[in-house]
């Protein structure tokens, strides 16, 4: 299969770009799918999807949260030849008490879980917790950058991964059959609080952040001066509930159990993203 380009969808996204470059690194033959780009992929417009998947023999799936549009798309990859999915999912689908979801996005997850499973072809899931990097090009980036986190988190803690970590795991997944049937549940080694998260990004980069937590109406308040629709406020609270109540606390093997080696702890992230000057002043 190493002939064949490997997909890679969501290629410009925190994972997807991490294993276009590992995948690159090896010398293997990538195409790098995403709605602007040399390869065009758009999970909404189907038509792009056959160009994305001729001629390859393995994918990686990075859905489109709350749809059901990977179960046709890997029905059409299997008719393409595709004979490898790995499949970006997430920690917590299991559980109905995760988060409240009114969007649909938990039943989405589990019904492309599914489809990759009874696709008679090799598939491999991983199911990443919160990333590490939500503090550096995501969710928390900004308020960390103007030196004030405030959010209705608590003094929960998550077992946060470094999206180097996914990547690794999804590159080995990609290019080796011996993964294929395995649900990888990645985590870092610990959990950490939100303060103490960003008193390791303040040692690593040498300017003071700090954690203000907030009651969640307080919070919702706050995003609705900044111009936030109710809804999109609220669902957002909503998204950090598993934060204040600890659900994402636990630490899971997947990292050890597909690489052989233990996975990179929040301290390693924050300082090699300091280091890249990944929190410019």
């Amino acid at each position: 299969m190493s002939e064949h380009p490997i997909l890679v969808t969501g290629a410009t996204g925190k994972s997807g770009r991490r294993v276009v470059a590992r995948l690159r690194d090896a010398g293997l033959p990538v195409r790098a799918a995403s709605r602007n780009g040399p390869c065009v992929f758009d999970w909404r417009d189907r038509r792009t999807w056959d160009a994305a998947l001729e001629g390859v023999r393995a994918v990686y799936v990075v859905q489109l949260d709350g749809t059901k549009l990977v179960r046709p798309f890997v029905e059409r990859a299997v008719r393409h030849g595709v004979r490898r999915i790995v499949l970006a999912s997430g920690r917590g689908i299991d559980d109905p008490h995760y988060v409240k979801d009114g969007g649909g996005v938990l039943e989405g997850i589990r019904d492309s879980e599914a489809a990759v499973r009874e696709s008679g072809v090799e598939w491999t899931i991983s199911r990443p917790g919160w990333f590490a990097q939500n503090f550096s090009e995501g969710f928390f980036a900004e308020a960390v950058r103007s030196g004030e986190l405030r959010l209705p988190a608590g003094d929960g803690a998550a077992s946060f991964v470094d999206a180097e970590d996914i990547a690794a795991v999804v590159v080995a997944a990609l290019i080796d059959g011996r993964h294929a049937g395995e649900t990888y549940e990645v985590s870092g080694p610990r959990a950490v609080t939100m303060a103490e998260a960003v008193a390791t990004i303040s040692e690593a980069t040498g300017r003071a952040v700090r954690y203000v937590p907030l009651p969640v109406e307080a919070y919702v308040a706050e995003l609705l001066r900044q111009g936030w629709p109710d809804a999109d406020a609220r669902a957002f609270a909503d998204v950090i509930e598993p934060l204040r109540e600890g659900r994402d606390a636990y630490v899971s093997d997947g990292v050890q159990r597909a690489l052989g080696r233990p996975p990179r702890t929040f301290a390693e992230f924050a300082k090699s993203t300091a280091a890249r000057g990944g929190w410019p002043a």
